[in-house]
């Protein structure tokens, strides 16, 4: 009877182990504003590895109204606990609030070096932003080319922009235009899905 606890034991510790972890590190765009945490994009991927039978588990450690360095000091408690994919979609409120664009840099690699400090196989994803109608503003140009130097100074998978068939259009966003509502989170997902699904299966088979 002894033998057959331990091997039951032994089955259920296995499982857990393979289990993966995905942490999303976002603002209210992460967060799911204005909705049901299980309608945001975050927990629309964790539906498709599920059907993908890809065993993991999405953290979404976002918050409305972040900014780069609220995510900084947010994410020290989240390294406690191994990370294997790594989503970063911050750096749109700090545009709004005008942080000078080498502050937003410096913080957003920040956050990349810590996780890559406790978790030196972890994967990255990297959320494009930018804002519409803003390709005559240095300050925008500058931005939105922040995401893609990051990309690639640190090997991460670039989402060119998070908000790509969303932003823009009223049917797809909440009444302030800003945040997407339930079926624009669902194209979120498929943009991120888009990026991530490669990953996950690579991460998933080692």
């Amino acid at each position: 009877m002894s033998i057959l606890l331990a091997q039951s034991a032994l089955v259920a510790e296995n499982n857990s182990s393979t289990m993966k972890r995905i942490l999303v590190l976002g603002d209210s765009l992460s967060d799911g504003f204005g909705l049901k945490r299980r309608e945001a994009y975050p927990a629309l991927l964790g539906e498709k590895l599920g059907a993908a039978r890809l065993n993991y588990e999405v953290i979404n450690a976002s918050q409305s109204g972040g900014t780069t360095t609220g995510g900084l000091q947010r994410l020290p408690p989240h390294l406690k606990q191994k990370i294997d994919i790594f989503i970063l979609e911050l750096g749109i409120n700090d545009a709004f609030l005008g942080v000078p664009i080498d502050q937003i840099r410096s913080n957003l690699q920040k956050i990349i070096d810590q996780v890559k400090a406790r978790n030196p196989d972890a994967r990255f994803v990297i959320a494009g932003m930018q804002l519409p109608n803003s390709s005559n503003d240095d300050y925008m140009r500058a931005f939105g080319q922040v995401y893609v130097d990051l990309a690639a100074k640190n090997q991460a998978a670039l989402v060119p922009y998070l908000l790509e068939g969303v932003g823009g259009d009223p049917s797809l966003n909440l009444p302030d235009r800003l945040h997407p509502n339930a079926a624009g989170h669902r194209i979120l997902a498929e943009n991120v899905w888009r990026i991530l699904e490669p990953i996950a299966r690579e991460v998933a088979a080692k």
